[in-house]
């Protein structure tokens, strides 16, 4: 498979992921964490999805498309080992949704880097909320569920509470 191809998935299954997880996590209270800015394709997104809902970007630098770039007040800046536990400190366990994309194209950096995270997004994520991750995880109590018809396995992967 071409890396175009690899890439088209990963953004086809990254939408209907999202979407699948918008709607499933409708009426639930607390906020949307997106994990890793990047361009801020996923952020406007799950803006123009979620309008009435707050998102807050954990990012170490903003470097967004100025037309996907959230303000001060939706950004916290900063390593993820630092900001996640603080983010517990201040939000408790209440996010209904949280978005990981922040991987690169290098497969064992990834695992790694999901593995180290794992335990500092489980404890933010509300009882019935939802993890949306471009990359597998490792929860001790979140469970795996079923992508959307319209997801290709292996390209994203949706875990709940």
């Amino acid at each position: 498979m071409s890396r175009l191809d690899v890439f088209i998935n990963r953004m086809v299954s990254q939408r209907a992921c999202l979407d699948y997880a918008v709607d499933a996590t409708k009426g639930m209270t607390g906020p949307v964490f997106e994990l890793g800015l990047g361009n801020g394709r996923t952020f406007d997104h799950m803006r123009e999805k979620m309008p009435e809902r707050q998102i807050f970007v954990f990012e170490r630098e903003v470097a967004s498309n100025p037309a996907s770039t959230p303000t001060e007040d939706q950004t916290i800046l900063g390593d993820v080992r630092d900001t996640l536990p603080a983010a517990l400190e201040r939000f408790g366990p209440t996010a209904h949704l949280i978005h990981a994309d922040l991987g690169g194209h290098n497969l064992e950096k990834n695992d790694a880097f999901a593995r180290l995270i794992s335990p500092l997004v489980e404890p933010l994520l509300a009882p019935g909320g939802l993890m949306v991750s471009s990359d597998q995880m490792y929860f001790d109590d979140l469970r795996e569920i079923d992508l959307p018809a319209d997801a290709v396995p292996g390209r994203c992967f949706i875990y709940q509470r």
